[in-house]
């Protein structure tokens, strides 16, 4: 199958041979990895992505699932807190769970004041 190319040459009457082959979809693709578009999400380095791709389009966005992920989280930590004997939590534990409370409440702020009025 042939794929549409479009061309334009350009010439100019001088004394050297002053010409250029323009293709503008190899100019416009060549910069930005052969993607065209306004918007292009690179998904990293994935094995499958278009699985990824699938899971954004059918699941949820990144925020929805890490939102999701941090809420359960949240209930795992009330868990822990209730049935973990004071003391038994080391410094750096108490702080990865102050860290990821403040995060999470952060997360909520942001929320609250993007919500539409």
């Amino acid at each position: 199958m042939k794929t549409f190319s479009p061309q334009v040459r350009f010439g100019f009457p001088a004394p050297e041979k002053l010409d250029q082959t323009i293709n503008p979809w190899t100019w416009m693709s060549s910069s930005s990895g052969n993607r065209i578009g306004l918007i292009n999400v690179d998904l990293g380095l994935s094995r499958a992505p278009e699985v990824e791709g699938d899971i954004l389009a059918r699941v949820g966005s990144y925020g929805r699932q890490i939102g999701r992920i941090g809420e359960a989280v949240e209930v795992l930590l009330k868990i822990v807190e209730t049935k973990c004997e004071p003391g038994s939590l080391s410094e750096g534990e108490k702080k990865a769970i102050a860290d990821f409370r403040d995060l999470m409440c952060q997360t909520r702020a942001v929320k609250k004041e993007s919500v539409p009025r």
